[in-house]
């Protein structure tokens, strides 16, 4: 007996009727969403003219290169500082913090120089001596000793009133910090005299330039991270090859041995990580008896060098306790799964089937990626030239803040025929940043968003144009009764057709929706961040809750979108009357996608985790030098997780995209086999289009569900 509480099919629609004519795929169909076809390419069309405003405003240069107090270039080829590719800070301690130096916001002269000071020195020290030689080239060009005495140049900024051992960063002068046993020094000094013969800390310096010597240490890494990718990039390349035919191997197999092969990743998996925990437990248990090994992470701090980690009980412990944790919820999954996953390995049959009668689909993701990479690289350049756009912006800087002039607009060549001067004594008009008064200028930052906004767009877009035409495609082979002689001739090409020909306004529908709730999260991220700080517990959670919600709406409308434009490729339906049909009939068959859904997706999931940690492993005995065969011919390396890890996501990666065809293949022949179950009855005059496999298992999987159901 039914429930109550049951809801009639009727309530989700009705289900298909049969139609002897329908034989997969429609031909004959027309344009759909027309209007918002229409609004994307005029969008389109209006993104490449907002790309053409921002390449003629725009100047990379602004970007790439420093800017000196005038508004000139540092390292500008053609210019008087072409060998001046370092910009100099007169006056350090006036800087509030590194943010404000990159941002060429300091309240001092800057000037271009073609290296940093390498020792401690004032003004009043080198005046008139015999480092004056080597003083006078951190003064402004063409400065002469005697034109006026030491306290106007001071005043004037005419020279730095000191200089201090400094290393470019950023193409920037910064004090050269180093700890020695704890205590922070700049060339072995923890005291220096400042401009007016002052003693001053270190510490001040440090106040000044805070957190830069962290950034220097970072430096130092990604030096040493470019050597070891430049030796070891043909290593990385081969290890991404072997992904690439792995999991084509992987793929084709499946077809044959789908279920040896799942249950080879699923104990594969369990027995990968269960010899994870033993190995974490043993170096814990070997590293907690020796003297040293004791001390926790946050006690040394973070260091360069990994391998310090790697000789703490502590690392060792964390890892075990990781590892377990994810060993514990692979099992329990496994358990609540077992008796669902006869039916997902029948489904992954016939997806295997399905792809090796098209193997072209296997290629499809090369175009997806293409597409992509020219979507990000416009919106990257694009970026890049509105953030560079606008004129020099020159502001008034006093020595004294009370100056009633501080931080008002100047004129570098007026300056000097105004009263400012003469009201706050010592100010000067200096390089402030790139901007304008200009309508474009003031509506920067709308321009980024618009750009930001339309990058989304392209790329959901792309990626539905992906999803449309693999559905197509595999929707051509299970409406084939007599396969594969039924399947069309290049049922890829003709999908790709039909999605451009009739459907880029549906596509830019759905892509359009999901780019909207894109940007409200991007917004409601902007806004937590701001209010992190914030005492009001209350706005915290509001916004807490808002990002769970359209973090869910965005998986949500994915999931619809996705099923949407698998009814689009075979109806040829616009976008709202295919999102209904295809939510209305996974309602009718709502215990069959709870089956396959997750089970299927959690399996295949597996299959790209065994692939990725199996090279993973083979890279690791590489780059360490654990293979005695090719021992000799493995480069030596900083650090081996840089290949490492490159190699693991790349993996990774790569198999994502060969295993996303697989599952677009599952869920097209997971709807078509809900519509060939409503539409025909198994009669002679009304076949199934299913293999007979796959019936007789997705039957039987369906009658345990309905009689665990009514039990």
């Amino acid at each position: 007996m039914a429930r109550k509480t049951d809801i009639p099919s009727s309530y989700y629609g009705e289900p298909r009727k049969f139609d002897p004519n329908f034989r997969g795929p429609v031909h004959n169909r027309s344009c759909t969403d027309v209007f918002c076809c229409v609004i994307f390419i005029i969008i389109i069309l209006g993104y490449i003219a907002l790309g053409t405003i921002a390449w003629i405003h725009g100047d990379p240069r602004k970007v790439v290169y420093p800017t000196d107090s005038h508004g000139q270039f540092c390292g500008h080829q053609n210019t008087h500082n072409a060998n001046k590719a370092i910009l100099f800070y007169f006056n350090m301690l006036k800087c509030a913090n590194p943010t404000v130096l990159i941002n060429l916001q300091c309240p001092t002269t800057q000037l271009c120089v073609s290296k940093c000071p390498d020792r401690f020195a004032t003004l009043l020290d080198a005046w008139n001596t015999k480092n004056w030689e080597y003083y006078k080239q951190f003064c402004k060009p063409g400065f002469k000793i005697g034109s006026k005495s030491v306290l106007e140049v001071i005043q004037d900024e005419d020279c730095p009133s000191m200089i201090v051992p400094s290393r470019p960063f950023l193409q920037r002068c910064f004090p050269d910090f180093n700890t020695r046993n704890g205590i922070l020094t700049v060339a072995n000094q923890t005291i220096f005299k400042d401009g007016h013969n002052n003693e001053r800390s270190v510490s001040d310096l440090k106040d000044a330039a805070k957190g830069i010597a962290n950034l220097l240490n970072a430096k130092e890494v990604g030096i040493k991270i470019f050597e070891d990718y430049a030796n070891s990039w043909d290593w990385i390349l081969m290890g991404l090859v072997i992904t690439m035919v792995v999991s084509l191997l992987f793929i084709l197999m499946l077809r044959y041995t789908a279920d040896v092969l799942l249950w080879f990743i699923i104990f594969g998996v369990i027995a990968a990580v269960g010899y994870g925990i033993w190995h974490c437990y043993w170096e814990y248990s070997t590293l907690s008896g020796k003297p040293g090994a004791n001390i926790t992470i946050s006690d040394i701090g973070f260091h360069t060098d990994f391998s310090i980690y790697l000789k703490l009980s502590q690392t060792w412990l964390i890892f075990m306790i990781s590892l377990s944790v994810i060993e514990a919820i692979v099992v329990i999954v496994l358990i609540f799964l077992r008796t669902r996953l006869r039916i997902a390995i029948a489904l992954l049959k016939e997806g295997s089937r399905a792809i090796s009668y098209i193997m072209s689909t296997l290629f499809y993701p090369i175009i997806t990626f293409f597409l992509l990479a020219i979507c990000i690289a416009y919106w990257a350049i694009t970026a890049v030239f509105l953030a560079s756009s606008g004129n020099a912006v020159y502001k008034v800087t006093p020595t004294d803040e009370k100056c009633m002039y501080a931080s008002l607009t100047c004129s570098p060549k007026t300056f000097s025929q105004t009263n400012i001067t003469k009201v706050c004594p010592g100010s000067q008009c200096m390089f402030a940043f790139y901007g304008g008064e200009s309508v474009y200028h003031r509506y920067i930052l709308v321009l980024h968003l618009c750009n930001l906004f339309v990058f989304f767009w392209l790329v959901n877009f792309v990626i539905a144009l992906g999803q449309c035409t693999l559905a197509g495609a595999f929707a051509s082979y299970y409406w084939a009764l007599k396969k594969p002689n039924d399947i069309p001739a290049c049922p890829l090409y003709s999908s790709f057709s039909r999605a451009i020909r009739y459907h880029t306004g549906s596509l830019a529908f759905g892509s359009l929706i999901l780019a909207v709730v894109q940007m409200v999260r991007i917004v409601f991220e902007y806004l937590s961040r701001n209010v992190k700080g914030s005492q009001n517990a209350c706005a915290r959670f509001l916004l807490c809750c808002l990002k769970c919600c359209f973090w869910c709406l965005e998986r949500f409308i994915r999931f619809i979108n996705r099923n949407a434009y698998i009814m689009i490729a075979i109806y040829g339906r616009n976008f709202c009357t295919s999102s209904k049909d295809a939510f209305f009939l996974l309602m009718r068959n709502a215990i069959r996608v709870a089956v396959l859904d997750k089970v299927t997706d959690f399996l295949l999931f597996l299959g790209k985790l065994l692939i990725s940690g199996s090279v993973g492993v083979l890279a690791f005995f590489v780059f360490t030098h654990k293979i005695p065969v090719i021992q000799e011919e493995v480069p030596s390396l900083n650090y081996f997780w840089v290949p490492l890890v490159t190699v693991i996501f790349g993996s990774y990666m790569i198999a994502h995209g060969f295993f996303n065809v697989y599952a677009m293949c599952v869920d097209t022949l997971f709807l078509c086999f809900c519509e060939d179950l409503e539409r025909n009855d198994g009669s002679s005059s009304r076949p199934y289009y299913m293999s007979p496999g796959l019936h007789k298992i997705l039957r039987k999987g369906q009658e345990g569900a309905k009689l665990c159901a009514a039990s």
